[in-house]
Parts: C-alpha cells; structure tokens; sequence
C-alpha cells in the first residue's frame, strides 16, 4: 500500500513540475495503465506533513513572516512583486486600491504577488457582492436579495463567485457573512444571508458547499456582530448576550459554516462581556470556543487590526503589539490594511520575532500558526494556484 507521505511527494512532485515549464498542458492524471501507478491529489494528512517539514527548515524571521498578511494601495504590479518579495509575507488582501479595469490586469497583479508557485502567497479579497465588492464584473446575487433565497440559489450564487475569484489567481475569499441579524439598524444588516439563525445557517452552509473546491471560504465575523448594532470599524461593539444565548442566535451559522468545512475563520473585534471582555479577535476563550465546542480546525485569521488601532481605545493604539497580541491569543494570521504602509508588515515581523525571543509569544504558537498557513499554501499550489491563471478562459455565467 502506498503510504500518505508517498502520495503527497507525488501531488507536490506535480506541482513543481507544472510551475517549471509543463504549465501549457494539462498534466495526466494516470500513468499508462500498465505501469499500475496512478497520481493522486495530496490529502490533507500529507499536506500537514510537508507543511511541518516547510516550517521546520525556516528562520524564525521566516516563520514570523508566514503568519502576516499585509496590503498596500497600488495598481503597479512591480511594486506588488518588490513588497512581497521583500517583505517575505504569507500573504496579501486585496483591497479597492488594487483592482484594476479588467479581470486580465488583475491576473497579472496576482501572478506578480506570487513570488514561488510552489508556495503561493494568500491573496485574499473581500467578495461579499453587493455592498462589498471588491470584483465590479461581479453581478451574481448578494446578501441583498439572497435573505430568504433557498439554499441552492445560494450555492449558485457563491459557485459563481468563487470561480471569478480563481479565474482571478485569488485563492481565499473573505466573502461569506455569517453575521446574522432583523434589526435594519445595524450596519451588517445588509450583508448578512439571513435574518434569523436557522435561515443564516441554511445558506452560510450553502454559501461554502459553492465555493468549495474553487475558493478557500472564510467565515465572519466570529462570534458575530448580530448582537450590537455598533460598527466595529469605528468603535469595538459590545454586548451583554451570554455563551448559552450565543449558541443558540448568533452561533449558529458559525456552527453551521464551520461543519460544512469553511477553511477559515474571521475574528470580530466585537466583546461579548459574559464570555471575555476582549474583542473576540484578542481573546483566547473565543478561539477555544472555536476550536474546541465547534470543532473548527482551520487557520483563524483576524479581521484588520487597523480597526482596533481606529477605535481609539489606546489599548489598541500599537498595531505591532496588536498583531503580537492576536497570535498570543490563537490566531493563525494577522491581518493589517487601514493606516497600512509597506513599512508596516515589517515592523509587525520584528514585533512577532522579537516577542519569540523574550518568551512573550511561545515559539510553539508561532509555530502551530505557521504550519496551518503554510499547510493552506501548499494546497493551494496543489491546486495550481501559483500558475499564471489562464489568460482567454470564456467568463463565468
């Protein structure tokens, strides 16, 4: 029997060879059927493996780096390639400012933040539709008219959208909202798939069934903003709503996108003051919840920590110590955008290399985050997503 290491060498062995020169055909998926061998995909065992071994080989800048996801605001696809390059970042959001005209130019831009195929960055973009769209080609139904949908407009709807993120060379959507609230007051009203928990849950579990296998879906913003009409892009809401309450209103599409296997999961700067006075994203009682009541085994990620650093709250005014603070806490990447300069992902580098080395951030937490991205990056490039994607595929429907 050929043993899990094997068969994932093989994937791999795949991919480094498709990024070296075989990217104009299709590899076979068989050897000639005499050989008796076949190629299979790797599994997620394996992945996990070879992610181990990744991690294992790298400094600890380098792990440090892994774990950051940054941004800048540009169209020029040199200077993209410079700041990754530079920078050694594991990933980069795409915001308003990096979207150019045409889904062609924004190919390029993606296949120039992709420094090694092999191991390819996690471009990730905000692709809600509708009032968050980062993808203007995007005309597949949103939040807006899905309340109420069924279930399989949903899925047909997230399929659509996930195959203009790939078409894009984007590998993570920050695009499903399992928020969920009736209250019109609240600023996530409109982007929320559902106006009760069971109807949230029915199409946040939809939303990932469409995008799987096209976009790595990410669930937000956990443990959900339902509960407060305030917006944390201002201010940190919070609420008083207790742990049984949650689990039985706002936790449920969480619970719901997370068995329907949702490979990432955003965390709200929100308190919910009966669980943990700290926003979610600085609390390690809500990554436990995650991890451990809800199962969730993927990469948590935080929502931009420049939104903290905007609250005001001067607990929150160092972005680097934010980022330090969130890894501390079980977050798997950091994540910065407002006030985001391409001195910033560095400075949070050296923040995270130097809390290692002062005992403030275990070096074994900084692993165990680098080993769940890198483990997503490897995948990826499974996947081929570190290919320059195809430049005349006809438009998705």
């Amino acid at each position: 029997m050929r043993s899990a290491g094997r068969v994932g060498s093989c994937a791999l062995a795949l991919v480094l060879a498709l990024t070296t020169g075989a990217a104009s055909s299709a590899p076979a998926l068989a050897a000639p059927q005499s050989s008796g061998v076949t190629v299979q995909p790797a599994g997620a065992d394996a992945l996990a493996a070879a992610a181990r071994d990744r991690v294992a080989a790298m400094s600890l800048r380098e792990r440090a780096a892994t774990v950051v996801m940054g941004h800048i605001p540009t169209t020029d696809a040199a200077a993209l390639g410079s700041y990754m390059q530079s920078t050694g970042i594991g990933g980069f959001l795409l915001m308003g400012a990096n979207i150019p005209g045409d889904e062609a130019s924004l190919r390029a831009l993606t296949a120039a933040l992709t420094i090694d195929p092999a191991l390819p960055p996690l471009i990730a973009v905000d692709q809600e539709g509708g009032d968050v769209s980062r993808l203007p080609w995007d005309v597949f139904p949103s939040a807006l008219t899905l309340k109420g949908a069924p279930a399989a407009a949903v899925q047909d709807a997230f399929a659509g959208r996930a195959a203009l993120v790939r078409r894009a060379g984007i590998g993570v959507n920050f695009g499903i909202v399992a928020d969920e609230t009736d209250d019109p007051a609240s600023f996530i009203y409109r982007r929320v798939l559902g106006t009760t928990p069971a109807a949230a849950a029915s199409s946040v579990a939809a939303a990932v069934a469409g995008e799987e296998g096209a976009a790595a879906s990410t669930l937000k913003h956990f443990p959900g903003h339902g509960a407060t009409e305030a917006d944390s892009h201002a201010t940190i809401p919070v609420t008083p709503l207790s742990y049984q309450e949650w689990q039985a209103t706002d936790g449920a599409p969480f619970a719901a996108g997370i068995d329907a296997g949702a490979p990432l999961l955003m965390f709200g700067h929100l308190a919910y003051t009966a669980v943990d006075p700290a926003p979610a994203s600085m609390s390690a009682e809500w990554h436990r919840i995650a991890r451990e009541d809800l199962g969730f085994t993927g990469i948590a990620v935080t929502d931009d920590l420049g939104m903290l650093q905007a609250s005001g709250d001067p607990r929150y005014a160092d972005p680097a110590a934010n980022a330090v603070a969130a890894l501390a806490a079980g977050n798997d990447v950091v994540l910065m955008v407002v006030s985001s300069t391409a001195d910033t992902a560095p400075a949070i580098v050296d923040a995270i290399v130097a809390a290692v080395d002062s005992g403030a951030l275990p070096a074994d937490r900084l692993t165990e985050a680098a080993e769940r991205v890198t483990a997503l990056r490897l995948r990826l490039a499974a996947d081929g997503r570190g290919l320059v994607p195809c430049a005349d595929c006809a438009p998705a429907g």
